[in-house]
């Protein structure tokens, strides 16, 4: 039996930098082929932060094109319950109503060359929920999954929260992917935060050698432990650079995964690097980067990658998540009801009361 639609919802709407409100909307009609998704759960990461102070980057300068657009809903990390779609939308993603479910963050277009060779997470114009008018996000009580949209079933059984960190998890596990680990590999991750605990999680799970946590935070840095780490330093007490030399035979790191944003741990990783060294870089930085190049050619012959979103990594997250291998309850340290997005904002914003805050439309 499907459940009462409301007419209206509460919501957080963009109105431009630093100006996010609490306001009455309409729920969200879904189109032919369509979903109409109950929010149980939506994450705040460090891009909605960066959105809502409205970096240049974000809202655009002459360097680069805006992609965050004002009067939009934010929210791109979320789980749900289906509460109504057509036949059309049930056979194309196998869900019914009633169905906990989640989408990736990303709305290709299906038509572009990245698209038509299977590289749907670099479509040229594609839509991103929570960015983009056409895919208002989920800080609200309903939204709608696109006829495009990647659409994945999860757990009921797991608390929204813990379900909702699919998204960021998802990207983690791309980033190692990225990284092509072997079993001989010594992998530094920077960074234990949400996406740096999902990348030692992912490194663990492929049976790297050994994995090596670097942090500031003797909370963040137990967690990591807990998350697979085997050795969790911290780079304001310990000299990561000799002891990471010492364990390796005086080689360096075979792999450094980038999670911080912070442009030290660009040189960071770099220095702690072996020649012919795997670099995978997932953050986004709020301002530029300026490192010695010459360590990437000259001196080390370096792999330098990107990763961006999670494409192809959802299934194995979501198995990850429901295997209950990770400390969900200590990594989701804060929910918070839609009305409180504003001391949820400041909690991922001061980066040391919280780990994942979560907002609980309900």
């Amino acid at each position: 039996m499907s459940e009462s639609i409301p007419e209206k919802m509460q919501a957080v709407i963009c109105h431009g930098p630093n100006d996010y409100r609490l306001e009455e909307v309409a729920v969200p009609q879904r189109g032919p082929g369509e979903a109409l998704i109950r929010v149980e759960a939506v994450g705040i990461c460090a891009s909605d932060l960066k959105c809502y102070h409205g970096a240049a980057k974000f809202w655009g300068d002459d360097k680069r094109p805006a992609w965050a657009e004002t009067m939009v809903i934010p929210g791109h990390e979320f789980v749900g319950r289906v509460v109504e779609l057509d036949d059309e939308a049930a056979q194309r993603w196998g869900i019914a109503v009633g169905d906990r479910v989640t989408s990736e963050q990303i709305v290709p277009c299906w038509k572009c060359r990245f698209c038509l060779r299977g590289q749907y997470h670099m479509c040229q114009p594609h839509d991103l929920y929570g960015f983009k008018r056409r895919t208002p996000g989920a800080m609200a009580g309903y939204m709608t999954y696109p006829v495009e949209a990647l659409v994945h079933k999860i757990s009921g059984d797991l608390p929204p929260a813990h379900a909702a960190f699919v998204e960021p998890l998802s990207c983690a596990l791309h980033a190692v992917e990225r990284a092509q680990l072997t079993f001989e590999d010594t992998v530094v991750v920077a960074g234990c935060g949400p996406i740096g605990l999902g990348m030692i999680a992912g490194a663990k799970s492929k049976n790297a050698a050994r994995v090596i946590a670097l942090d500031m935070a003797p909370e963040k840095l137990a967690l990591a432990k807990k998350c697979g780490a085997d050795l969790a330093l911290n780079i304001a007490e310990d000299d990561v650079e000799k002891i990471v030399k010492d364990l390796t035979d005086g080689y360096g790191a075979d792999v450094y995964l980038e999670g911080t944003g912070h442009p030290s741990a660009v040189a960071q990783g770099l220095n702690l690097l072996r020649k012919c060294g795997r670099y995978v870089e997932y953050s986004v930085f709020g301002s530029d980067v300026t490192v010695d190049w010459s360590i990437i050619s000259d001196d080390k012959e370096l792999d330098v990658l990107g990763a961006h979103l999670g494409a192809y990594c959802w299934p194995a997250a979501i198995k990850m998540l429901e295997s209950g291998v990770l400390p969900m309850d200590e990594i989701c340290t804060h929910q918070l009801p839609l009305s409180e997005f504003q001391k949820g904002l400041d909690l991922v914003g001061s980066g040391k009361e919280s780990v994942k805050v979560s907002l609980i439309p309900a």
